[in-house]
């Protein structure tokens, strides 16, 4: 199981509903980046993406293989922070894909990334799988990682502590995993709780779109933010509009069509694209995951905020 990493997959999380305490359990920063394992082998490193995929080209800069032994494998996630010093996946987006040789390095020395390594799945061609997590850390925690771009993130007792702490921090959020628990190649447990942070906003309502295949079923919503330039563009946002708020909505929205665009900024061609313009009057609530985002991740709509203007906001 252990002799090609892109036959590997990686564990993965449940969704938690409280943060466990006691010393059964260690809790970790839950980094915004890309999921990768990681074998080195006969001086080689080779990265493979959470589906398997070999994503080593796109990171130059984590190749370098540190001191660790032949045939070890470790678990992390590829990070890049952002103007604020915060981990950030849109910094990493331009560099995910790009596999030309001259463009990947001219984007590594623009946006160097760091390998934060959580997890230890085989060192010097033993398989450690089987082992307790505190033990894996423990061996994770005596590598010698050298300038390989690669670091072992802390871990915590203080789960609720971390929780908090991170949610101030505008992080994405944490994950809490039991310190006996075994590596479970591929399988969703619930070992490992995540606990991402949900955060809700107020936006203004721009535009709607239908249904797929109808013309008056809205299913969408094009949202904005006013600022002092006018009122731009931060996403199309559809998870929480069942077929009660579909109608809500629709009612509420009939008399505010316009003929173009409220929003200051360009609306990408496919969220404009079979849109209906409206007045830029109504607000609504939006719980989306992480700030500072210029599109909101993951976005869910939370009902209609008649107590506000866009004035207010």
């Amino acid at each position: 199981m252990m002799d090609a990493v892109p036959d590997l997959l990686p564990m993965l999380a449940t969704h938690g509903t409280h943060v466990p305490p006691g010393d059964d359990w260690r809790h970790e920063v839950k980094w915004d980046g890309v999921r990768a394992l990681t074998r080195i082998a006969a001086g080689t490193v080779t990265m493979t993406s959470r589906n398997a995929n070999r994503i080593t080209a796109a990171w130059p800069d984590l190749s370098t293989p540190p001191d660790v032994g032949d045939d070890t494998v470790v678990d992390g996630e590829i990070i890049a922070l952002n103007e604020r010093g915060v981990p950030d996946f849109r910094v990493l987006a331009d560099r995910m894909h790009v596999r030309k040789t001259a463009t990947v390095a001219r984007l590594a020395a623009r946006v160097p990334a760091t390998y934060m390594v959580f997890d230890l799945l085989r060192l010097d061609g033993e398989d450690l799988c089987g082992l307790p997590l505190h033990e894996r850390r423990r061996r994770l925690g005596e590598l010698v990682l050298g300038r390989s771009g690669w670091q072992v993130p802390a871990e915590y007792d203080d789960g609720a502590m971390l929780l908090e702490a991170t949610r101030a921090q505008g992080l994405e959020g944490i994950v809490s995993k039991r310190v006996d628990s075994t590596y479970r190649p591929g399988q969703r447990t619930p070992h490992w709780l995540k606990f991402p942070h949900r955060h809700r906003g107020s936006f203004v309502i721009g535009g709607w779109r239908p249904q797929t295949g109808t013309r008056d079923r809205l299913a969408a919503l094009l949202v904005g933010e006013p600022t002092p330039d006018g009122l731009m563009y931060r996403g199309r946002v559809g998870s929480g509009i069942g077929p009660k708020q579909s109608r809500s909505l629709t009612e509420l929205l009939a008399g505010l069509t316009t003929a173009a665009s409220p929003f200051a900024d360009e609306v990408p061609r496919v969220d404009a694209e079979g849109t209906t313009w409206v007045e830029p009057v109504v607000v609504v609530d939006i719980d989306t995951h992480g700030l500072g985002y210029e599109r909101l991740r993951q976005p869910s709509y939370q009902g209609v905020r008649t107590d506000l203007t866009p004035e207010e906001l």
